[in-house]
């Protein structure tokens, strides 16, 4: 009887000691299995936020060189206004110059359209412009009365305030004003290079960035 109990019992803890090691590994691969997700997705992770962080970083790369690439452009056609403006001053010197004053004389008046006017010039320019202010006027009136029928009497004058005589960086012309300033026409050599310059622009940047 005794030998038939602990026969038995035997048994049992064999039993319970097969069951016990069933659960263990079954619980054990249950474990590893869930660890290696976890360890796959937050690898996963890491390889996307690399690849996120990657992608930023190219992009500021790629920004900062258009940055820089449209600044060394800016920085050429800055230099490329600059020597214009330079070249200027040997129009200002030139035989011509008295000429292209009463043009631009004249073309202030047509576009001012105001009867009393003031020319304002560089310190350097007013013996110039003086001398050649009458041809202007006696131009202005003559294509007026062709183009209008009228003969107009326009007083303009020449500023004699020193304080506002136009300064070098206009690279010579003159500025006409009316109304008591309230009405201005820059026709400096700096303004009409500046003009022209906006208007070729485009062909300026096809000519020197033709890849754009």
């Amino acid at each position: 009887m005794v030998n038939f109990i602990l026969q038995e019992a035997h048994e049992k803890a064999n039993e319970i000691r097969v069951k016990t090691e069933h659960d263990f590994n079954l619980e054990k691969q249950t474990l590893v299995h869930e660890a290696k997700l976890s360890i796959q997705e937050e690898f996963a992770k890491k390889e996307k936020d690399r690849d996120i962080q990657e992608r930023i970083a190219r992009s500021a790369e790629v920004g900062e060189c258009k940055v820089k690439k449209m600044r060394m452009r800016d920085d050429l056609l800055n230099q490329l206004l600059a020597d214009a403006a330079t070249k200027l001053g040997v129009v200002a010197r030139g035989q011509n110059y008295p000429h292209l004053l009463q043009k631009l004389i004249v073309q202030g008046l047509i576009k001012i359209e105001e009867n009393t006017v003031i020319i304002y010039c560089r310190i350097d320019d007013k013996p110039v412009v003086a001398k050649v202010m009458a041809d202007a006027i006696a131009e202005y009136v003559e294509i007026m009365e062709r183009e209008s029928g009228i003969k107009l009497t326009p007083n303009v004058s020449l500023n004699t305030d020193a304080s506002k005589e136009l300064p070098d960086s206009t690279h010579g012309g003159v500025v006409l004003t009316s109304c008591a300033g309230k009405i201005v026409c820059d026709n400096t050599m700096a303004a009409r290079l500046e003009l022209v310059y906006q208007e070729l622009l485009p062909s300026i940047r096809a000519i020197l960035f033709p890849e754009e």
